[in-house]
């Protein structure tokens, strides 16, 4: 990664740890494993040595968490609106 800005890193760590699991939830239907499977392949990047600083894992802590909240209200309305039968 460093051949990326500073910038870039920045906003793909805020934006791509929450949507691969909003998209995980998606298709996986379940939000547990959808954040099992982004925090996998984020430890396999890390592992593989294509990021370097430390802040950066913690905006991709934060970028996680807030995309497994919005998948779990997700689909805790989902559910509401239509019931399993």
């Amino acid at each position: 990664m460093e051949s990326l800005s500073l910038t870039t890193q920045i906003i793909l760590a805020i934006l791509a740890p929450g949507l691969m699991v909003v998209l995980f939830t998606r298709i996986t239907f379940n939000h547990y494993v959808a954040l099992v499977l982004t925090v996998a392949l984020f430890a396999a990047s890390v592992y593989a040595g294509y990021t370097h600083r430390w802040w950066i894992y913690v905006i991709d802590a934060a970028s996680l968490t807030l995309g497994f909240w919005y998948s779990t209200n997700m689909k805790t309305s989902n559910n509401k609106e239509n019931p399993p039968l």
